[in-house]
C-alpha cells in the first residue's frame, strides 16, 4: 500500500504537511478533505512505490514547432473544470495528456506529469517547459498554489488568455479582407503594365508623337515592371527581412516600434491592442497575488512593443525608489525623438516617388518628388514626438487604482475600454478600407486611361489636319 505525502491548509490557513498510507491518491484525497484540510499538493512518498509509478515512462512523439495560443488556451480551460470538479492535479494532467493529440503540448504534459510524480509542484514542473509555458503562466500558477486558490487562478488564466485570442482573430480577420484586394489589385495593374502598355508604347514612337509627362511616367512605370518583375514578391520578402533585421538591435527595435505606433489607423489600433493586453496582464497578475514588481517585469516581457517596455522598465525603476505606478507611467510614456523612426518615416515616404527615376528624362522631377516626400514624412514624425501612447483616462484609473487598493479591478476597466475601442477601430477600419480600395483602383485605372487618351487625342487631331 503506497504512502502520500502531502501538503495541506486547515480552515485558518495555516499549513499543514503530513503523511498518509491508502490504496490510492483518490481515496487518499477523500480522507483528508473529511479532516477538514484542503489539499495543496499531495504526492506519493519516495521509495518502491513512488520509483514504480515513474518507471512506465509513456513515449514521446517526435514534435517541431511550438503550441499554438488557442491550443494552451484550450488546455487551461479544461484543467480549470477538472480542479474545479476536485479532481487531484496529476490525474487532471494526465486525463488532458490523453485527450491531446501527439506533439508539443502532449509531450510537455507528459514531463510536466512525470515532475509531479517525482515531488515537484505544478509550477515548479511548468517551469521546465518555458517555450509552452511562459513566466505569466508559471507565476500565476505558482499564485495560486501558495494562496490555495488554484482552481480559482486558473478560472482567471483561462479568461485571460480567451480574451487575448479572440482580440487576436478579431485583428486578423480585420486584415484578411484588405490583403486579398491588395493582391489583386497588384495583379491587375501588373497586367495592365505588361500587355497594354507597351501596345500603346510601341504605337507612340512609330508616329513619333511628343508624349505629355503622364504618359511618359505610364510608360516608364510600365518599362520598370516589364524589365523588374521579378521585384514584385521579392520586395516584400525584402522589407519583411530588412525589418527583422533592424528588430535585431536594440535601436532599430525601438525606432521601428515607434514609427509604427504613429502609422495613421493602423498605429492606434496596434497601440490600443497593446494598451488592453498588457493592463488585463497586470491585473491579472495582481489579482493573484503576484508581487507588484515582479507583475511589473512580466507585463514587460510580454507587452511585445520597445516604447511600452522601455515604459514598464521606467515604472519598474520608480518602484524601487518608492513611488506610485501612474505617475511614471504618465511621465515616460512620451514617444520622444529617435533617429532611426526619422530615417523610416523619411524613408516610406520618399521611396514611392523615386520610382518615378525609372525614366531617364523624369530623373530630375522624381528625385525633386522623392526629396519633397522625405522632408514631409521627416516633418509629420516631429509632429508626434510629444505625443504619448497612454492617456489620461488609463493614468487616473491607476491612480484611483492605487489609491483605493483596487489596482487589480481599474486595471480590469481599462483593458475592458480598450478591447472595446480595439472592436470599435476594427469594425471602423473594416467599413473604411472597401471605399478606399475603390477610390484607389479607380484613381489608378484612370490614371491610366488618361495618360494613353492624351497621346491618342493629339494623334488623331494631326491626322485629321493632315486629310483637311
Amino acid at each position: 500500500m503506497p504512502t502520500y505525502e502531502f501538503e495541506a491548509r486547515d480552515a485558518t490557513g495555516q499549513e499543514i504537511r503530513d503523511v498518509i498510507e491508502t490504496t490510492s491518491e483518490e481515496e487518499a484525497l477523500a480522507t483528508i478533505r473529511q479532516m477538514g484540510y484542503f489539499v495543496t499538493r499531495i504526492q506519493v512518498k519516495k521509495g518502491s512505490a513512488a520509483r514504480g509509478a515513474v518507471t512506465g515512462k509513456k513515449k514521446r512523439s517526435f514534435a517541431i514547432g511550438k503550441v499554438r495560443s488557442k491550443q494552451l488556451t484550450t488546455f487551461t480551460r479544461q484543467l480549470s473544470i477538472l480542479q474545479d470538479a476536485g479532481l487531484p492535479i496529476l490525474r487532471s494532467l494526465r486525463i488532458l495528456e490523453g485527450q491531446c493529440r501527439p506533439g508539443r503540448l502532449k509531450n510537455t504534459l507528459m514531463d510536466v506529469a512525470d515532475e509531479i510524480e517525482q515531488g515537484a509542484t505544478l509550477s515548479e514542473a511548468m517551469s521546465k517547459s518555458p517555450k509552452v509555458f511562459n513566466r505569466l503562466y508559471v507565476n500565476m500558477i505558482k499564485a495560486g498554489e501558495a494562496g490555495g486558490a488554484l482552481e480559482a487562478i486558473l478560472q482567471r488564466l483561462a479568461d485571460f488568455m480567451e480574451r487575448a485570442e479572440s482580440l487576436k482573430r478579431k485583428v486578423r480577420g480585420a486584415l484578411i479582407y484588405p490583403i486579398v484586394v491588395i493582391l489583386v489589385a497588384v495583379a491587375i495593374l501588373t497586367g495592365i503594365m505588361l500587355f497594354i502598355v507597351p501596345v500603346f508604347r510601341d504605337m507612340f514612337e512609330e508616329f513619333e508623337l511628343d508624349l505629355p509627362q503622364m504618359t511618359k511616367l505610364l510608360i516608364a512605370m510600365s518599362y520598370g515592371v516589364a524589365n523588374y518583375w521579378f521585384l514584385i514578391p521579392i520586395a516584400p520578402i525584402g522589407v519583411w527581412l530588412s525589418i527583422k533585421l533592424l528588430r535585431k538591435f536594440r535601436h532599430g527595435r525601438l525606432g521601428w516600434d515607434i514609427f509604427i505606433l504613429r502609422v495613421p489607423v493602423i498605429g492606434k489600433l496596434i497601440e490600443k491592442n497593446i494598451m488592453a493586453r498588457t493592463t488585463r496582464t497586470l491585473g491579472t497578475l495582481v489579482s493573484a497575488g503576484v508581487p507588484i514588481l515582479e507583475c511589473l517585469t512580466i507585463t514587460r516581457e510580454t507587452a511585445g512593443n520597445a516604447v511600452f517596455e522601455r515604459m514598464y522598465g521606467k515604472v519598474i525603476e520608480a518602484i524601487r525608489e518608492g513611488e506610485t505606478i501612474s505617475g511614471p507611467m504618465q511621465e515616460h510614456s512620451r514617444l520622444g525623438f529617435h533617429p532611426v523612426a526619422m530615417m523610416i518615416w523619411m524613408v516610406v515616404c520618399g521611396v514611392p516617388f523615386s520610382l518615378i527615376c525609372f525614366a531617364p528624362d523624369l530623373l530630375q522631377m522624381g528625385a525633386g518628388a522623392a526629396g519633397a516626400a522625405a522632408l514631409l514624412g521627416g516633418l509629420f514624425y516631429f509632429s508626434k514626438i510629444r505625443s504619448r501612447v497612454v492617456d489620461d483616462l488609463v493614468v487616473n484609473m491607476v491612480d484611483v487604482g492605487e489609491e483605493t487598493g483596487e489596482l487589480d479591478t481599474m486595471l480590469y476597466k481599462v483593458a475592458d475600454t480598450f478591447d472595446e475601442e480595439v472592436r470599435t477601430l476594427t469594425d471602423g477600419l473594416m467599413a473604411l478600407l472597401e471605399p478606399i480600395m475603390i477610390v484607389f483602383l479607380g484613381v489608378s485605372v484612370g490614371f491610366i486611361v488618361i495618360a494613353l487618351f492624351l497621346p491618342l487625342i493629339s494623334l488623331i487631331t494631326n491626322l485629321s489636319s493632315g486629310a483637311s
